[in-house]
């Protein structure tokens, strides 16, 4: 029988029940590409990452309940926050690698964690707002295409914390998920991110999607230094710093659970 060390950690919060769950798997090798995706529906959360310490690397994968994606924020800063505090790991800086999107890295300043992630490559969509419009009820009055996203911006935070998707037609769109943006009324901006497609109706808090909100809000804002909040029920607050090509977002973390998984 093998046993696998199974963590769930609540990623972008400073209290427990709060932020985005995410589950964290550490392998002593890397398991088939079908049994990860089994182990992420039976966790059903948003975001699964598998980690495997190769030297002073670790590498690292991420899976919703039904399919691997390229990027997770939140689950990355889950595994780090295992790495860090379960595993002990003696240093501030962790080295992480992702077949997928190359060299992560994330730091540690006392009890808070920075992911280092590239940034988004955003362009401007033209002939999209009818649909985008279908899918969120409102008219946006931007819209933009990322690697794997589409962001829409709307008119102000009133109308996005009233916001009432059609999921299904957003289930349609030929991206990972949609993320719906607006400015914040206290913070610099606010966003909500529905991916029906990968199996997340509407995720809590989706530290990946602000690697393609950073570069949108730093040039209308005219900064590079800027607090984010995300306005799902359980909600959470990021703090992003655009740095040339990379995206800096930090935030906490909190251990809900420790566990192990039985394997046949």
């Amino acid at each position: 029988m093998q046993i696998i060390k199974l963590y769930q950690i609540d990623a972008f919060a400073d209290k427990l029940f709060s932020g985005n769950p995410a589950a964290v798997c550490i392998l002593n090798s890397w398991l088939e590409d079908k049994l990860m995706q089994s182990i992420a529906n039976e966790n059903n959360l948003s975001e699964t990452a598998f980690v495997v310490q190769n030297g002073k690397i670790f590498e690292i994968r991420w899976f919703t309940p039904t399919m691997e994606v390229e990027l997770c924020g939140h689950a990355t800063l889950a595994a780090a926050y295992v790495i860090f505090n379960i595993l002990n790991y003696q240093g501030t800086v962790i080295k992480l690698h992702s077949h997928i999107s190359g060299m992560l890295s994330v730091m540690k300043k006392r009890d808070m964690l920075f992911l280092d992630f590239p940034t988004d490559n955003i362009k401007t969509v033209e002939n999209l707002y009818k649909t985008i419009e279908k899918c969120i009820g409102v008219k946006p009055i931007a819209v933009f295409k990322g690697n794997v996203d589409y962001v829409a911006v709307i008119e102000n935070e009133t109308a996005l914390k009233t916001l009432a998707p059609d999921l299904s037609a957003i289930a349609k769109l030929d991206s990972r998920g949609l993320i719906v943006t607006a400015k914040g009324d206290a913070v610099d901006f606010v966003s909500r991110y529905f991916g029906p497609q990968c199996g997340i109706n509407e995720d809590p808090v989706t530290g990946s999607a602000h690697t393609s909100l950073l570069p949108i809000w730093s040039k209308k804002l005219r900064k590079n230094k800027l607090i984010a909040q995300q306005l799902s029920k359980r909600g959470g607050e990021l703090v992003c710093e655009l740095k040339d090509d990379r995206c800096i977002i930090s935030g906490k973390a909190q251990l809900y659970l420790a566990g192990e998984i039985y394997l046949n």
